[in-house]
């Protein structure tokens, strides 16, 4: 069903992309998109690295941590994947992600606050949730979304100055530009609009990982009593994170609860346990 979601929201957000496109004819949409595609598909090719590096983390050998190793091996294996390299964050902040552009070129990256308050079998379900966005090609999804939206935004920007300036939305009968009333307003909602199809797709793609490593790890309440516990001690203990990259990761690295929820990269931590756990029921 998550699958169908992403699906029909990816359909959503092209045809914002063709809606907005539409004031400049073939070509400019064509320029838009590549110059986005290019912008974004940078930022994907090296995924891995930026975000690596944004956050100091560091490669750590088998010796060092051979538990972790050792279970991040053995859910790659369960996934059919590579073993994934594998990062320490030196932050208190309890969190996790995974990056990479294919499950080739992919790595896992957790906190030392993580590894201090999770027991084996909870980290075990977060890793299985992170190792599920690696095999679901969630970095590719999150790519393409950025991409389009990039695109608009740009398209968008263009229209807006366009209209502002005399240029677009004449009464011309030579001018296909349209009202221009009607094509400031599309300039001012069709971003906003973009933004939230990104949103719910990161968080239809957050539940799919919760479902996906669930089974992977083999208990739904394994991620459940995980998500829990980084919730609480996230909300104490904060991780300084980009607004950019923060859908990577497990739990919100920084609090915003009320309006701003409405804009959280994640569905709310109480619906993803409660669904964990319906899962546990009917196992």
């Amino acid at each position: 069903m998550s699958a169908v979601k992403t699906g029909i929201l990816m359909l959503a957000i092209f045809a914002l992309f063709m809606l907005i496109g539409s004031a400049f004819g073939t070509n400019g949409m064509i320029l838009a998109f590549v110059f986005a595609l290019v912008l974004n598909g940078v930022t994907y090719w090296f995924s891995d690295k930026i975000v690596l590096a944004m956050y100091r983390a560091q490669e750590v050998p088998v010796d060092k941590a051979p538990r972790l190793h050792e279970m991040v091996e053995e859910l790659a294996q369960a996934a059919g994947i590579p073993k994934p390299k594998v990062y320490i964050i030196d932050s208190a902040s309890p969190n996790a992600f995974a990056t990479g552009r294919s499950p080739q070129h992919a790595a896992v990256a957790v906190t030392r606050g993580i590894l201090r308050i999770l027991d084996d079998g909870e980290l075990k379900g977060v890793l299985a949730h992170e190792l599920s966005h690696v095999t679901n090609r969630d970095i590719l999804i999150a790519s393409v979304v950025a991409t389009v939206a990039a695109a608009i935004t740009l398209l968008a920007t263009i229209v807006k100055w366009g209209v502002l300036l005399g240029g677009m939305g004449g009464r011309s009968r030579d001018n296909e530009g349209g009202n221009p009333i009607a094509l400031l307003a599309m300039a001012i909602l069709a971003p906003f609009a973009a933004m939230l199809i990104q949103l719910w797709i990161s968080r239809t793609r957050e539940y799919e990982a919760d479902k996906s490593g669930a089974f992977l790890a083999r208990d739904p309440l394994l991620l459940a009593s995980a998500l829990g516990k980084l919730d609480r001690a996230s909300r104490q203990v904060p991780l300084d994170a980009n607004q950019v990259t923060a859908h990577m990761f497990i739990v919100k690295p920084f609090s915003g609860g009320g309006l701003m929820s409405i804009f959280s990269t994640h569905p709310p931590i109480e619906e993803r346990i409660a669904r964990l756990r319906k899962m546990a029921e009917q196992r």
